[in-house]
């Protein structure tokens, strides 16, 4: 009792001469450092990075709300956390839920994905949640969220569940209000009066409210011509205050209450599409090894090939999507037709130019080149295994 009453007479005197330089900061303990992250959540974050470009702030809300869940600290009776993102369209707002499935449950498919687009009337609900029992056609609805459907990419070492509303602003008034008991209670109550468990889900929902005006800012300030590198924080907070203003006129007071984070996607640079046409390139580099098994090559793009591409993919309306299209659109489609034609063997190593001349992509089979002994031994084995084959073998399944 008198320690308890000594603590109290020296906790003031204690206290100022911590704030006056910290010397007695040893008499209260070890100091902790909050800022530290776990090799988890650091590895989260880097893997994210290395598929979701220009978007650092964003990654690190993510990673913060991830962090909890694993600590075990979540809120009671709520989802593990509310996300809106916002920011214009190509930004990589739908990419980032993606490559958080992609890096925690081994598939960029493991998400139960709303498109609001499709409940922008009233009576379309049903399709979510199924019809009442006694109306017409209710065994036949079947609702999209189910506690199973909820529950599927679920493993013994997570149970967590990603759950993406693409495009809210798009829904209906019923389903917004559906969502409010939802991202409150963290429970829906279907059409059957069975009710599914939100509590070990992250709710995503994105929008591209103030993108107009957000792609007027950015063309006003840096722009893909900037070379500036970092970004800008007073343009940064323009853009913020844009998208956040843009959802409070949308939205109501009772739905934005129930959101965690309102997470802002900046309009990408030059620099970040730079980035994303590698990781574009090798995607489609892995869609060759894929899909042509008898014709499997290599490609690699010149600088000029590469600066071409970046070109006709700069927009600032559609972001990373218009490079993706235009990457389709002049190298895809010219690669599909060398295989066709089977100007492309196995094994090859083809060189992408660009010709100034004709404003054009073109193609150089490298004679020289060694040709990629994995590829050709596969193949030797295929055809050889196939050529001494019995009749009945070939015809086994």
């Amino acid at each position: 009792m008198l320690w308890n009453f000594g603590c109290i007479f020296l906790l003031p005197s204690l206290i100022a001469r911590l704030e006056g330089g910290g010397k007695l900061m040893s008499a209260l303990g070890i100091m902790l450092d909050p800022t530290r992250k776990s090799y988890e959540i650091q590895s989260f974050e880097d893997n994210l990075r290395r598929r979701v470009v220009g978007q650092d702030r964003a990654i690190r809300q993510l990673a913060r709300a991830y962090q909890v869940f694993k600590a075990g600290i979540a809120a009671p009776g709520r989802p593990l956390a509310n996300l809106l993102l916002l920011g214009p369209t190509g930004s990589g707002k739908t990419r980032l839920v993606e490559a958080a499935a992609e890096v925690l449950l081994g598939s960029e498919r493991a998400i139960l994905k709303i498109d609001c687009a499709e409940f922008q009337h009233s009576h379309e609900i049903s399709k979510l949640i199924g019809s009442p029992p006694g109306y017409l056609g209710h065994r036949e609805t079947h609702p999209l969220i189910t506690q199973e459907v909820l529950d599927q990419y679920h493993s013994e070492s997570l149970k967590l569940s990603l759950v993406l509303f693409d495009e809210i602003e798009k829904a209906s008034d019923s389903l917004w209000q559906l969502l409010l008991g939802i991202l409150d209670k963290a429970t829906l109550t279907l059409g059957d009066n069975q009710r599914v468990d939100f509590t070990r889900c992250m709710i995503f929902m994105t929008s591209n409210l103030g993108s107009q005006e957000m792609a007027k800012l950015v063309e006003g300030g840096l722009g893909f011509a900037s070379t500036m590198q970092g970004s800008d924080p007073e343009l940064d907070q323009k853009i913020y205050r844009t998208a956040s203003e843009a959802a409070r006129r949308k939205f109501t007071p009772e739905f934005m209450n129930r959101i965690d984070r309102v997470i802002v996607f900046r309009s990408l640079q030059r620099e970040h599409l730079e980035q994303i046409l590698d990781i574009e390139l090798r995607r489609v580099q892995e869609r060759v090894t894929l899909a042509a098994e008898d014709r499997q090559f290599i490609f690699r793009c010149t600088a000029a090939a590469r600066d071409f591409l970046l070109e006709e993919g700069i927009d600032v309306k559609f972001g990373a999507r218009h490079l993706k299209r235009a990457i389709e659109r002049h190298l895809v489609f010219a690669l599909s037709n060398l295989i066709a034609t089977e100007q492309i063997r196995l094994g090859d190593v083809v060189t992408v130019d660009f010709d100034r001349s004709a404003s054009r992509l073109v193609f150089f089979r490298d004679e020289k080149a060694a040709l990629v002994p994995a590829m050709r031994l596969s193949a030797e084995k295929a055809m050889s295994a196939a050529s001494h084959a019995t009749p009945a073998a070939l015809l086994a399944p």
